[in-house]
């Protein structure tokens, strides 16, 4: 069911699906979080698909907000319930002139008593997700620096403004590769691995991100090598033994990880959809420390050529 609302209010909005929940058109019980999405019109009906699909996983109050202050002013809403929202409930605020100067207090009310919320923006982020008015409502914030306009400055940009709470889903996109890299580092001692390297498209955020994860990890010197690919193409570690290198197949679901002194393995690296990488952000509420290091090599290779306990280096 979808109900469309005109010159309206968040507090109309919000007596709305109160009204629905107790006629039985929405069910809030068992719902886990609010994910908030300030989005544009063009990325909505993506943002919403995978939006979603991931509350299937996490039944959620969705609350999409695209603001315009170049509109004429006024709050326009769409509350979806039932099959037409997953798991959950769907809100779509559309903010013009005034109504769209405060977002944070459109959103406020709309928000899930004693649960978290989860502040997820599907294309450019604001320049420091935490103090943005809405950000600051989330215990969580979703960045998605692929999806931005310049993919590689912006998650150094995110890197330097980095509050724990933040994660990028360039992050969740990595997250076989870190898998797979992690189960081969239980083969090898980690102290001999004298240098790694990371190779693949250049301006993907999962390049630097892997890069910066091996240098906080292994205190060694990490170089990455662009390739024309669609993503991380290969991750090599230099050991005594030889080189542990892990590459990705044609293919795109399997990758060749090959061990010094061992047959070669053939191991699952699929690539992974936007609802997937979302669900897996929504499974981890908690600060991540392990991602707040690897941005932190990320900040020292742009200051320092030299790092502390590694170093990031970039050859093409």
């Amino acid at each position: 069911m979808i109900i469309t609302l005109s010159g309206t209010t968040a507090s109309d909005v919000d007596a709305t699906l109160v009204r629905l929940r107790a006629e039985g058109g929405a069910v809030a019980l068992g719902h886990v979080l609010s994910l908030v999405v300030p989005t544009t019109e063009e990325r909505l009906t993506g943002a919403l698909a995978a939006a979603r699909t991931a509350s299937l996983e996490h039944p959620s109050r969705i609350v999409a907000l695209v603001t315009d202050r170049a509109a004429p002013d006024g709050l326009a809403a769409e509350i979806r319930v039932g099959h037409d929202a997953g798991a959950g409930e769907i809100v779509v605020l559309r903010a013009g002139g005034r109504a769209a100067v405060a977002a944070d207090t459109l959103v406020a009310p709309l928000l899930l008593p004693d649960a978290p919320t989860v502040v997820w923006w599907p294309a450019d982020p604001p320049p420091a997700p935490a103090k943005d008015p809405v950000g600051a409502l989330a215990q969580r914030r979703i960045t998605d620096s692929l999806s931005s306009t310049d993919p590689a400055a912006t998650i150094r940009r995110m890197a330097r403004v980095y509050t724990p709470g933040d994660t990028d889903l360039s992050w969740a996109r990595s997250t076989p590769w870190r898998a797979q890299l992690a189960s081969a580092l239980d083969l090898v001692a980690v102290e001999d691995v004298r240098a790694a390297w990371v190779a693949g498209q250049g301006l993907r955020p999962t390049v630097d991100l892997v890069a910066g994860w091996l240098a906080s990890s292994l205190g060694c010197a990490v170089h990455t090598r662009t390739l024309r690919s669609s993503s991380i193409s290969e991750v090599g570690l230099e050991t005594g033994a030889g080189a542990v290198t892990l590459g990705r197949e044609p293919d795109g679901t399997t990758a060749t990880l090959h061990l010094p002194g061992s047959p070669d393995q053939t191991v699952l690296l699929p690539l992974r959809s936007l609802a997937e990488c979302l669900a897996e952000d929504l499974r981890h509420l908690a600060p991540d420390a392990v991602y707040g290091r690897a941005l932190t090599e990320l900040v020292r290779h742009e200051t320092l050529d030299t790092l502390p306990g590694g170093s990031l280096r970039s050859t093409s």
